[in-house]
């Protein structure tokens, strides 16, 4: 593994959606030598006028790169990059590094590290979170899980996109602190939305409760992006109910597997599969918030 890669190393980017056209356009304006490649033209041209090289199939991109971010929507679309027909693996040169920021379980990520170590490629599993506005702006944290020579030559690039980067452990950590984000914030949604279900059963103004509760120890993140989108009814992703319901499923399975014992969680789930079955999966996950108010007591 080389020291670190800069900006003559050639760039790899792989999954250019919500979130990661924001991040590839992050590495473009950071002057970074970009290469893409995905299935639909309309979604890579932007890229290529902006002066990225396109690539036909992942390895074909791989054998121009030493370095690949991916930003996948689950296990299985990470592994047929990795390893399908004309996957990353077939092109990729030993000393390479591939670093994965889509969310997907801890021990998949483990088991991809493991195949790609036999050919001599790093692997860096590296959540995100900050949604789709950290993209655009370059302001993610990224929680980052893998040997720690290939973070420390990773870390400059990663800077192009992220705010903050921290090496949390071994091959999976990264996956697994993620896991733990997830639950959090769903915890913390699923409290908000609670909070705004009572006020409005006493008539209280829902929007000026939440003004008095930033003001004192209930104050949060989630109270104060994700609650004022509960009260307006703003449901335009951000960060989509189906992708949400993922997440904490993979948390759940880990949870499962482990032996923990998880609370919240399990109803956030629930409420957001709810979504998924009503035809509410494209919405903004905050619409949780929207069920919430919708359910009656007895």
């Amino acid at each position: 593994m080389a020291p670190h890669f800069g900006k003559d190393t050639p760039v790899g980017f792989i999954g250019l959606g919500v979130m990661g056209r924001g991040m590839a356009h992050c590495l473009l304006r950071h002057g970074y030598r970009l290469h893409v490649q995905g299935r639909r033209p309309e979604v890579v041209q932007p890229f290529v006028d902006a002066g990225a090289q396109a690539h036909a199939t992942p390895a074909a991109l791989a054998r121009e790169c030493k370095l690949v971010f991916l930003c996948l929507s689950d296990d299985a679309a990470v592994e047929q990059v990795l390893f399908g027909p004309d996957g990353l693996a077939e092109g990729l040169a030993a000393g390479s590094c591939v670093v994965d920021n889509s969310t997907i379980a801890a021990g998949s990520a483990r088991a991809f590290g493991e195949r790609l170590h036999g050919k001599g490629i790093a692997f860096l599993d590296a959540p995100i979170s900050g949604g789709q506005q950290g993209a655009d702006s370059g302001t993610l944290n990224t929680m980052v899980g893998g040997p720690a020579e290939a973070f420390e030559a990773c870390n400059p690039v990663l800077a192009a996109f992220c705010k903050t980067i921290t090496h949390v452990g071994a091959l999976g950590a990264g996956q697994t602190v993620k896991s733990c984000n997830q639950v959090a914030v769903a915890g913390a949604l699923l409290g908000v939305a609670d909070a705004i279900a009572l006020a409005k059963s006493q008539g209280v103004d829902p929007a000026l409760m939440r003004e008095v509760l930033l003001n004192g120890t209930a104050r949060s993140f989630v109270l104060e992006k994700h609650g004022q989108r509960v009260i307006t009814e703003d449901f335009v992703p951000g960060f989509r109910v189906n992708l949400m319901r993922k997440d904490l499923r993979i948390a759940l399975k880990t949870a499962q597997e482990a032996g923990a014992f998880l609370v919240g969680a399990p109803v956030a789930e629930g409420l957001l599969d709810e979504l998924v079955r009503d035809g509410r999966g494209e919405l903004d996950w905050a619409a949780l918030g929207k069920l919430v108010q919708e359910k009656k007591g007895g």
